[in-house]
This record gives C-alpha cells, structure tokens and sequence, in this order.
C-alpha cells in the first residue's frame, strides 16, 4: 500500500455548474450533493483505506491552494501541485508523474478527477484494489488501465470504451480495450448500449509509474522535454520555479488523446459502483431528491403550476417559481440562471458572452 500514489486532478472551475461554481470558489469545493463534504474531499476520503495520505498529489490552480488544504488538512502544503495555467490533462498528469518519480521509482498510481459521484464505495475501492494488482505485476508493467462504467442509459455527455464482445465484459475482470470513442450523438449512444461491449470512460486511469512513463517517451515526447528541462528541481524547493517558467510550454492535449487512444496497451476494468460524473445541471436532476411533481428543490422557494424543475437558491435568498416545465432556476452571489434544462449544454456559452 506504501507504493500506492494518487492524483486528484482539482484544477478547473466547473462553469458548467455557473452561478454556484465560479473563478474564485468552484465546484470541487462545493457541497453540491447536500451530503456535508466537498466534492474534492469525498474524493480523498474514497482513496484513503488504499492510498496513505502523505501518497496524495492534488493538481490544481494556485488560487486554490489555500482552499485545497482547507479541505484536505491532512495533506501538506507540498503535496498540492499549482499550475501557473491549465493545459489540459496530460501536462496535468505529466507534472504529477514527475513529482513522484523523485519520491519512489516503483509507484503505482491512480489518477481521478475531484468532482465524480460514488454510491459504493466498498465496491468502488474493491475495483481499484485489483487495478493495483493488475499494474503491479510484472508481467503487465507497461498497461495503461481505465476503470469503464457499465451504462445504464444512452448517455451523449461521456466518452466509451470498447472491448472486442459482450462475452469478455464481466464487471470486475481486466480486459483489453479495443477502441476510445469520443461523446457520441444520441443515435450512436443508443447502439452501444444495445451492443453491451461498451462502457462510460470514466476518466479514472491506473498505472505503474513506468507504465506512464513510457507512455509519455512514446507518446508525447514534447511533454518529456520540457520537464526533462528541469527533472532535477522536482521534489525541491526549486519545482515550483520551474514548472511557472516551463510549465506554459507543454501543449494542450489530454490524456485519453495524447495516450490511451494511441496506445496498445490499454486495458479497462467494467465496473458498477454507482458512479456519475456530476458536470452538468442534468446529471445533478437526475440523482437529487425529487417531490410529488418530480422537482428537485434546494433553499427556500415555492414551486407552483411547475414541474421537472430543478431549483437551486442561496441560503438566506426566497423565490417563488410558477409555470415552468423542464427547466432550470439558479441564484447565488447576485448571479440568476434561467433556462431550459436541455439547453444547459450551452451555459459555458452563454458565461463567455456575460
């Protein structure tokens, strides 16, 4: 278990999630669920019976520090890496990589974002014990593994993962990957599921710290170069100095695009453990708590005449909705949100223009 690292990717701002997640508090630090914890500290506290605490790597914006150890005091300060700016996953996982690589030349390593939803946990936990395993082996060193999600709807907001046939997708089994397919349109979406060899990407990966490595010299050697540039600050009170120097030179790419997508040796585990992906105002509705006329009501308002509403007021703020279908009321901080619900793809549109 010494050898376990995590990395929790916590640096973006969730505008999807606008007006409760803004620039200056975003979501993964809200307690958007109701369940009296962050996202980012569920987070933690999921990978803490399989990840000591001092093994933890958050990733994230250097406004957020501060907030970052509010929510997790039993991190240090040096185990919060800050980006001076975002460049997409893989620079993010990179830079994480690296750190490591000057503590412990045979970690294992899992990656997750800091704002997914978990049901159960033991199950959750059981399924990246094996992925450990899977990774620790020798044999088995150089596989990049993701955790897949068995699909209970034609969901278009995720990504998939192909394996070659139904017959080879038991939850819980290793099993190759054959091919990535990006957020598909709701005809496609209907057809993987019908197919029953496709699961959610739900972008938690597993690997050995060689297994990525390797990866990244193959893959995206520009991302080797630049924090070859500086391997040995990482781990020093010099790290910090190089990756706000160096860190605007790595290319903006993911990491499903730059490496699982090109890689042979991708594996996924299918897994059921009540995971969701909480990005949207939608994915919200649809695991809140709903009244009589199936709407999802936080703070102090009164629904009348309105129905397959979610309605989400400050505290210490009233409202009163009436005549609404299928449609979206937001207030925080002086900021108001009104829209329809299947138009919410378009509010990190609408953000830029405001």
């Amino acid at each position: 278990m010494k050898q376990n690292y995590c990395i929790i990717m916590a640096g973006g701002i969730g505008s999807r999630f606008w007006p409760l997640s803004k620039d200056n508090y975003p979501k993964q630090f809200l307690d958007i669920l109701g369940t009296g914890k962050s996202f980012i500290r569920s987070t933690f506290d999921r990978f803490l019976p399989i990840v000591p605490a001092e093994n933890f790597l958050v990733v994230t914006n250097a406004a957020y520090k501060d907030l970052v150890l509010e929510h997790l005091p039993q991190i240090k300060a040096e185990q919060v890496l800050c980006e001076p700016m975002r460049r997409n996953t893989a620079p993010c996982i990179a830079y994480a990589t690296y750190h490591i690589m000057a503590e412990c030349s045979n970690a294992n390593i899992v990656v997750t974002p800091a704002d997914h939803l978990v049901t159960n946990e033991v199950e959750f936990q059981n399924i990246i014990s094996k992925g450990f395993d899977f990774v620790s082996s020798e044999e088995q060193s150089d596989s990049l593994l993701t955790i897949g999600i068995r699909p209970s709807r034609p969901e278009t907001g995720y990504g998939y993962i192909q394996v070659n046939d139904r017959s080879t997708a038991e939850i819980g089994k290793v099993v190759k990957v054959k091919s990535f397919t990006e957020k598909p349109n709701h005809e496609k979406a209907v057809q993987f599921l019908s197919e029953g060899n496709y699961f959610w990407n739900s972008g938690i990966f597993i690997w050995s710290l060689k297994g990525i490595k390797n990866a990244f010299d193959t893959y995206l050697p520009e991302i080797v170069s630049v924090f070859d540039q500086g391997k040995e600050t990482f781990g020093t009170e010099h790290e910090q100095t190089f990756i706000n120097n160096k860190f605007a030179d790595c290319p903006n790419i993911s990491i499903d695009y730059g490496v699982m997508e090109k890689s042979p040796n991708t594996y996924t585990i299918p897994a059921d453990f009540g995971w969701s992906d909480i990005g949207t105002w939608g994915s919200l509705f649809t695991h809140a708590a709903k009244d009589d006329d199936n709407n999802a009501c936080s703070g102090k308002a009164v629904l009348v005449d309105t129905t397959n509403t979610i309605v989400n007021i400050q505290e210490g703020t009233e409202a009163v909705v009436q005549g609404l279908e299928n449609y979206l009321v937001a207030y925080r901080d002086n900021s108001l949100l009104i829209c329809k619900l299947h138009d919410e793809q378009k509010i990190k549109e609408w953000i830029t223009k405001l």
